[in-house]
């Protein structure tokens, strides 16, 4: 017989979870990892930015996409990939972030999805799915943290040149300034392990006293607070 059981934790567990899970995908895919130096569609740039007036803008680089303006274009900014492959991503440190990161999210939307359907399922094999998914976020937010470190590194290559200056070497972004998407990304693996340890809490909540005693009572349905 299946027992549902909710509980305030293994609930605020599960929201955390898929929190984390979306936070990490979004910031992975957005090309506001790095702002660069404002700039004209038409300038020439040197060293220290853009040298003939006009209307600036900021361009914005992600690890595998942009977002520029051309002159061409009157509709606004331009988003896109930059490297249609793996190989052309700018450096082999975004290679690696892209791996761990990409690894990392995997994990953590599979234990969004599993997270889920832990109000029917509390086991797996005789094991605590939440004890189970608590190590698979440990790993994930182990992966994050590789690609993070990893990520700076890259910074010295020809394409971060283009968009942060001469001046931009590993660990140090030039004229560029941080977006959205890297402080999401740290956000979020500092989410996940959070989540790994509140885990244990979710456990403890649908094995306790209590929700036994509503099963011996014959209840499908358990609901506590």
């Amino acid at each position: 017989m299946c027992h549902v059981i909710v509980t305030c934790r293994s609930m605020l567990w599960t929201l955390l979870s898929i929190v984390a899970a979306f936070g990490e995908l979004i910031a992975f895919m957005s090309t506001d990892w790095l702002v660069g130096f404002p700039r004209t569609p038409d300038a020439v740039y040197g060293p220290h930015g853009a040298t003939t007036a006009g209307e600036a803008y900021r361009p914005t680089l992600g690890i595998y996409g942009r977002c520029i303006k051309l002159p061409h274009l009157k509709r606004g900014i331009l988003c896109g990939p930059y490297a249609i492959h793996f190989g052309e991503i700018a450096s082999g440190f975004w290679q690696a972030t892209s791996i761990f990161l990409a690894a990392g999210i995997l994990l953590l939307c599979a234990v969004a999805f599993i997270s889920v359907f832990t109000m029917c399922f509390q086991s797996i094999m005789k094991k605590s799915i939440f004890n189970v998914c608590g190590l698979l976020q440990g790993i994930a937010g182990l992966f994050l943290i590789l690609g993070l470190m990893l990520y700076p590194a890259g910074w010295g290559s020809d394409k971060v040149q283009l968009y942060c200056g001469a001046d931009a070497a590993p660990y140090r972004a030039g004229l560029c300034s941080m977006g959205w998407a890297f402080y999401t990304a740290m956000g979020g693996t500092v989410l996940t392990f959070l989540c790994a340890v509140f885990s244990a809490q979710a456990e403890i909540a649908t094995s306790s006293d209590k929700v036994q005693e509503e099963i011996e009572e014959g209840k499908s349905l358990i609901c506590l607070l």
